[in-house]
């Protein structure tokens, strides 16, 4: 080796180090930026992506034509069955009951002046014969002083003198006579008084009855103090029934002279079933409210409730004491229609679709509402279509469908672009 190779210089490398450093820095921050610009540029340039619309799936719905024409009003209430007769039966005369008919026992059914019991006729026949015995006598002696009278009149026109008034009368004998036939008008008297007391020992009733409770047996010594048997009419029932007094107005009770009450129907489901009833009519309201609910109570008779007549054969029995439904007919609006009340919303709004098939909420005018229906006059036209299903979300303006109708898909635009 020379020595000249070692002595040559050498470039300083402190000085190459300190200009690439700033180079190696720069470097990444500028490959960053440029590829954020192409990347920016990228996305700019690009085709974009827009959202599609979101498209509700119409509701499935059922619904109903709304029909107008005249509806009678229908006031529903409970009421509860009552007797038009009652009465406790006691007898007016004393004795021993010594007969009774087979029939007289609870729910037994009487004609008019049927014979119910006997009470013993001895003592009250041997009066009558006694009394009758008796005016035999009186009619006698009547008869006799008659005779004498007719002879005093001879004697006084034989002696044709003029006495005084009063001497007159006791010539003829005139208090002697009034003192007789007073005595036979008292005796014929308690003749026809023992009589009737000896026709009274039989028992009658006093109207068709059914008795509803027995107090004797045979062989009950009775007063005009004992009741003997309870009985109640037959021939018509009444129903009294609780009606809201703001409902009156749409009903007739009877009371306004010869106007006729509303005609009812009585139903009693748990014995008669659903569709049998009874008819009948108002005839009377009472004359106050009751302080607990405000209500007026009125009265409808139902004719031959147990059915015994040949117009009323095989319709149910209405029995006493029992809780009934009472349908009473109102006056008759000539424009309504007749909606359940399940289909009214939110008091007094209805769910129609629209010609669109859209879900248009309406108010509506209510005129009248019974158990089960309200009667609309207003806010709905006849035709409409009510709906009939419960729309969990109901939304103006929201998209319907028919049930049984298919489905229309929705139309996508951007498919249909050239």
């Amino acid at each position: 080796m020379c020595p000249d190779q070692h002595q040559q210089p050498h470039p300083e490398p402190s000085r190459q180090s300190h200009k690439a450093g700033p180079l190696r820095l720069l470097l990444p921050i500028i490959v960053i930026l440029a590829g954020t610009a192409v990347a920016f540029w990228l996305m700019q340039s690009g085709p974009k992506a827009k959202p599609r619309p979101k498209v509700r799936k119409p509701v499935m719905v059922e619904v109903q034509p709304i029909a107008f024409g005249p509806q009678t009003t229908t006031v529903s209430v409970m009421g509860t069955v009552k007797p038009q007769r009652e009465v406790a039966l006691k007898p007016q005369v004393s004795g021993e009951i010594i007969e009774m008919n087979d029939n007289l026992i609870p729910g037994g059914r009487f004609g008019k002046d049927e014979a119910l019991l006997t009470i013993d006729p001895s003592d009250y026949q041997l009066t009558v014969k006694q009394l009758a015995s008796e005016v035999a006598r009186v009619e006698a002696d009547l008869q006799m002083e008659l005779g004498r009278q007719r002879v005093a009149q001879k004697e006084y026109e034989l002696l044709g003198e003029t006495v005084s008034t009063e001497e007159h009368a006791l010539m003829l004998r005139v208090p002697q006579l009034a003192s007789s036939q007073a005595v036979r008008e008292g005796t014929m008297a308690r003749l026809e008084q023992s009589q009737l007391d000896l026709k009274r020992t039989t028992v009658k009733a006093p109207f068709n009855a059914v008795v509803m409770s027995r107090e004797i047996n045979l062989g009950t010594r009775v007063s005009p103090s004992t009741t003997l048997v309870t009985l109640v009419g037959s021939d018509r029932y009444w129903v009294e029934a609780p009606v809201p007094a703001s409902q009156l107005k749409w009903i007739s009770t009877g009371q306004q002279g010869s106007t006729t009450g509303s005609m009812v129907r009585i139903y009693d489901t748990a014995a008669w079933g659903q569709d049998s009833y009874r008819t009948g009519q108002l005839i009377g309201l009472t004359a106050m409210v009751e302080e607990k609910g405000r209500m007026a109570r009125v009265l409808a008779e139902i004719p031959d409730p147990l059915a015994l007549k040949s117009t009323t054969e095989g319709q149910p029995k209405l029995l006493l004491g029992s809780y009934v439904r009472v349908e009473i007919d109102g006056k008759t609006l000539p424009h309504a229609s007749a909606i359940e009340r399940d289909l009214i919303r939110d008091g007094n709004q209805l769910w129609i679709m629209d010609e669109q098939g859209h879900l248009d909420i309406r108010p509506v005018e209510i005129a009248f509402r019974g158990q089960n229906h309200v009667l609309i006059t207003g806010g709905v036209s006849d035709g409409e279509r009510l709906i009939t299903t419960n729309l969990s979300s109901p939304v103006q303006g929201m998209t319907l469908r028919l049930k049984g109708a298919k489905a229309v898909e929705p139309v996508d635009k951007e498919k249909t672009k050239p």
